[in-house]
């Protein structure tokens, strides 16, 4: 007898007897041998100022030039096979569109770094917040100080941590590994475009290719006011393809001697959710079943209150940002069969954001969002000195 591609199983009922029922006898799969991601994201408001912000965010966003928008691009090659001859090289062919010439070179690193946010021990202590709402909720804020944190007391469930960090291939996944931007000197540009056919060539795995239909998302534009309460009351327009909004801060407090008082962090989600994926290109699927449980606020959101009390604890300071998770596109090779082993060769994810972020500090108004008057101010030192020259480019100021 022939196999007929399905699979026979045998099931006894409570009653007594069996029923034989036939099941779909679905492809096993295997590998892929190689895997490819890519993150693309836009960015606007106060971090696409360009050089103010600094080399390190200057190269990834197009090499620091005046536009107000600019777009992000990362990508990302791991396989289980070791170059076929001589060192790992991989190259990705973009359409003319890219503007990023024939191809870029995905470069192999020695070793990889996440960025140190706070290369200094902080001191005093940290507020955390979160919600959105003209007044903070129950039980907040929760005060860690560092201090303690210094000698190993960290409160239990500080904030939850549930939603991990995907950058797909990395060192330690993979035989060989290839990462852009690299040493190539290329940059993504503001007028970059993304559609049209790709093709990753490299000495350690199967050669990829594919078409992408989707683009860099639309740039967001938030505006911002104060309220009777002291609350900041966040309004943006909807953009195409969002899955769901986060909208975050941090700010703080000048201590004595111009150094850094309370730091105060707050996250639009209705738990302690901070970090991890959610500061980061995160797929649709996990976006709405964090839209579901309140972590992010859904694709109909145009607004968001950050509650008075944050304001008053960040007096000096605050830095928000709003991100808009967006659409993802999926490939792999060979397609998947009916039935019979399934020996994938490669797979490739491509994921996309549009985020924003502005500063507000004293005399100063909101710099990158709409909506706020910027004062008059004279130069002084400490914490505002700080910020408004190592992250403006400018000076702090004095009211």
């Amino acid at each position: 007898m022939k196999p007929s591609g399905k699979a026979i199983a045998t099931v006894a009922p409570a009653a007594g007897g069996a029923i034989a029922i036939a099941v779909p006898l679905l492809a096993q799969q295997s590998g892929p041998v190689a895997r490819y991601d890519m993150r693309a994201g836009t960015v606007s408001g106060m971090g696409a100022m360009g050089s103010g912000m600094g080399a390190g965010i200057s190269m990834m966003f197009g090499g620091g030039n005046s536009n107000k928008v600019q777009h992000e691009l990362y990508l990302r090659i791991g396989s289980s096979q070791s170059p076929s001859k001589g060192s790992p090289k991989a190259d990705h062919f973009m359409p003319p569109n890219a503007k990023l010439g024939k191809s870029v070179a995905l470069t192999t690193p020695r070793e990889e770094r996440e960025p140190d946010l706070m290369p200094e021990k902080p001191k005093g202590r940290l507020l955390i917040f979160w919600g959105c709402g003209e007044r903070a909720g129950k039980g907040q804020p929760v005060v860690i100080d560092f201090a303690k944190v210094a000698k190993g007391q960290v409160p239990p469930g500080l904030w939850n941590s549930t939603v991990i960090r995907d950058w797909g291939p990395n060192l330690s996944n993979s035989r060989t590994f290839g990462r852009w931007p690299s040493e190539d000197n290329k940059y993504v540009k503001p007028d970059s475009s993304l559609p049209g056919p790709h093709r990753i060539a490299s000495n350690y795995a199967p050669e990829i290719s594919f078409t992408l239909a989707k683009d860099f998302m639309a740039p967001l534009s938030v505006r911002t006011g104060s309220l009777p309460s002291g609350a900041t009351r966040t309004n943006w327009t909807g953009i195409a393809g969002a899955t769901g909004y986060l909208a975050g801060l941090f700010g703080g407090k000048q201590g004595p001697g111009g150094d850094m008082g309370d730091m105060v962090m707050w996250t639009s989600s209705s738990s302690r959710q901070f970090g991890g994926g959610l500061s980061d290109w995160t797929s649709p699927g996990q976006v709405a079943t964090l839209v579901k449980n309140g972590t992010v606020m859904p694709p109909s959101a145009t607004s968001c209150t950050i509650p008075a009390e944050v304001n008053r604890a960040a007096a000096d300071f605050k830095v928000g940002t709003l991100t808009a998770f967006g659409p993802e596109e999926n490939f792999s090779y060979p397609p998947r069969p009916a039935s019979g082993p399934w020996n994938l060769q490669w797979t490739a994810r491509i994921r996309h954001r549009s985020s924003t972020s502005w500063m507000s500090m004293p005399c100063m108004g909101s710099m990158g969002a709409q909506g706020a008057q910027q004062g008059e101010c004279k130069k002084r030192g400490g914490l505002g000195g700080m910020l408004g020259g190592g992250i403006l480019g400018g000076g702090g100021c004095d009211c």
